[in-house]
């Protein structure tokens, strides 16, 4: 039995949570926090089971979270806020003393940059205090890393290829929206691509290099190539990769749209005067955007990630393809949340389970493709996010 604290009350939230309530075994006590309580107050209540609560804080303030850690108590925190925040978290967790998961790393509010050497900085730190920092517990990054790393202990001598490939081929009937948080989505998207060939980083212009791929399920969809953090983690951990690579769909309302906003100037990250005070243009955008967190209700379709993987087994070259397809309509019927949502919610949930059994526990800082796949994998089953696998299939890449 665990006390955990969650920072953040969006649509992943809203996942993660409700399924620690699903898992009420392991998760004793659930204290939801964020900068808007009535945003965690909705989780709560939507919930009906005790044991639940709710906080105001201010993530970026190391002295709020250490109190509100005083008062609860966890024995995990699980920050599900902005990736500007990780920093300060991960330095009131060490103030603390409690351990630490997050799905997505480090990036400066100021540079749409983002890079796991800021958080790798902390892990002589959280060693020495005997905490666990488990990094990237979504789905990518997340499970296409615990993906890997299966496929490495169970299928494969040496991982040479590796290509990462997420469609999401729902429709939301919206002119246009974003999945996630829409400043990060977007500040995600506009930056340029970037992949990993023999030994070295090569960079494309943004969404430059596209091709269609065929999804399970689905069929053909155009997919382009982006830097994708899980990349850094992955080449790091296994070095026999020659080429790493990550492929996104998008659909072409969805790109004029982006275009459009670049082109006027809305995607800017710095500040602009406006009626004597200053706003940043992206986070104006933000608040004028369909929440993403709202999107659930009129969804239909699916999403499709998964691993594209060419290595050696026992001297031959094998083929490997893993995956999980999402319904955006069961995932809302469950838990009120769309399918991208869901899949990053629920590995959350998954990252601090094993946490709390012991089965994810070790001082340090970790992605999560550097601890046992297989219990993680067990649990994807059975949480709502089977995967499936075929080998020697024709990869198109």
């Amino acid at each position: 039995m665990g006390r955990v604290l969650v920072i953040g009350a969006g649509g992943v939230s809203t996942v993660a949570v409700k399924k620690m309530g699903f898992n009420s075994d392991v998760f004793s006590d659930i204290m939801i926090a964020s900068r808007t309580k009535s945003k965690a107050d909705r989780i709560a209540a939507a919930m009906n089971r005790p044991g639940v609560q709710t906080a105001q804080v201010d993530a970026d303030r190391v002295d709020e979270l250490c109190a509100l850690f005083a008062k609860f108590g966890p024995d995990i925190v699980v920050n599900l806020a902005l990736p500007y925040q990780d920093l300060s978290i991960m330095d009131a967790c060490l103030r603390y003393g409690v351990s630490y998961l997050d799905t997505a790393n480090y990036e400066p509010l100021d540079e749409a940059k983002y890079q796991y050497s800021w958080q790798w900085a902390y892990k002589e730190r959280f060693e020495q205090a005997g905490l666990t920092a488990i990094l990237g517990c979504g789905f990518d990054p997340g499970v296409t890393g615990v993906f890997t790393a299966y496929a490495a202990k169970h299928h494969f001598d040496t991982i040479e290829y590796l290509d990462i490939v997420d469609c999401n081929a729902g429709d939301h009937h919206k002119a246009f929206a974003t999945n996630f948080n829409p400043e990060i989505n977007i500040r995600e998207i506009t930056q340029r691509g970037k992949y990993f060939e023999q030994g070295e980083w090569k960079e494309t212009d943004p969404l430059s290099v596209h091709r269609p791929l065929n999804y399970p399920g689905i069929g053909p969809r155009e997919s382009y190539l982006m830097y994708h953090e899980e990349l850094e983690s992955l080449v790091k951990n296994f070095p026999t990769i020659r080429r790493a690579r990550f492929w996104m769909t998008f659909g072409q309302e969805y790109l004029t749209h982006l275009r459009v906003i670049q082109n006027i100037g809305m995607s800017r990250i710095d500040p602009v005067p406006y009626n004597g005070i200053e706003i940043v243009p992206i986070q104006f955008l933000k608040a004028v955007l369909p929440d993403p967190g709202e999107l659930g209700a009129d969804y239909t379709g699916e999403t499709s990630i998964g691993c594209r993987i060419r290595g050696l087994k026992n001297g031959k070259e094998l083929t490997y393809y893993i995956y999980n397809n999402c319904s955006h309509r069961d995932a809302f019927v469950e838990t009120g949340a769309q399918a991208v949502s869901y899949t990053t919610g629920v590995p959350a949930m998954i990252g601090a389970k094993l946490f709390l059994l012991g089965l994810w526990k070790k001082p340090g800082v970790w992605n999560v493709e550097e601890f046992d796949p297989d219990p993680f994998m067990k649990e994807l089953n059975g949480q709502g996010l089977p995967w499936h696998e075929t080998f020697n299939s024709d990869l198109e890449l």
